[in-house]
């Protein structure tokens, strides 16, 4: 499952996390930009003039861009498609200027120099893009959003049960093939006890509740 809204969360027995995702900064290369300070510099001079897509109203990357806008005091304004295929096609086809996506939908794009990526949104580099700064490291200090898979059980699931199933998935994503697959499409394996999934959890949603209240995001 994903972290998308954090409704569900409180319904199930918490936990296996598979990977974190780290989102990528891509702009269409129209854009005279080459650097997150380029971008906030042109949209400072620019307000509300840029715009950046997302796979929908309350997803990862609305958030990111909110959050980018709440701590850089610029104006980017918001458009939600339905997925990150479709977000894809609009920033290639230059609908919008920009997305905070995900790689998997914008690695082959990435490769063939169809769009630019400028940072990567975790706190530390990506596997998958080592050589892109983050964005904290390109002048949005402490700036970070990582996405991230993870399989939830129902409520009440034997603690046996979990336990194995734990294991098994640990296990798979410590596989070096598996591993090579995973990071070759922006998924960086994480793996853990369950207790530390379910920590994470609750630190997103502390996390994230402010930013969702403050831009008014609502769900679609």
């Amino acid at each position: 499952m994903h972290s998308r809204t954090g409704v569900t969360f409180w319904l199930t027995d918490v936990r296996i996390v598979m990977s974190s995702v780290p989102q990528v900064v891509v702009v269409h290369p129209s854009l005279p930009v080459k650097t997150v300070r380029d971008l906030i510099a042109l949209d400072k001079a620019k307000p509300g003039q840029l715009s950046y897509g997302s796979s929908g109203n309350g997803a990862i990357n609305h958030l990111a861009g909110e959050l980018f806008n709440s701590m850089t005091g610029t104006k980017l304004v918001h458009v939600p498609y339905k997925g990150g295929g479709p977000a894809a096609i609009a920033l290639l086809g230059g609908e919008i200027g920009l997305i905070l996506g995900e790689p998997a939908s914008l690695v082959g794009h990435i490769k063939a120099a169809k769009v630019r990526p400028i940072a990567v949104t975790t706190a530390q580099r990506s596997l998958s893009f080592p050589e892109l700064p983050t964005v904290a490291e390109s002048g949005v200090p402490k700036y970070e959003v990582t996405s991230w898979n993870g399989m939830l059980a129902p409520a009440g699931t034997p603690a046996d049960v979990i336990r194995r199933l734990n294991a098994e998935y640990n296990r798979i994503i410590t596989d070096p093939e598996m591993r090579k697959r995973m990071v070759a499409n922006g998924y960086e394996p994480v793996g853990g006890p369950p207790e530390k999934f379910g920590e994470h959890i609750r630190a997103e949603i502390a996390k994230w509740a402010p930013v969702v209240k403050r831009a008014n995001v609502k769900v679609d």
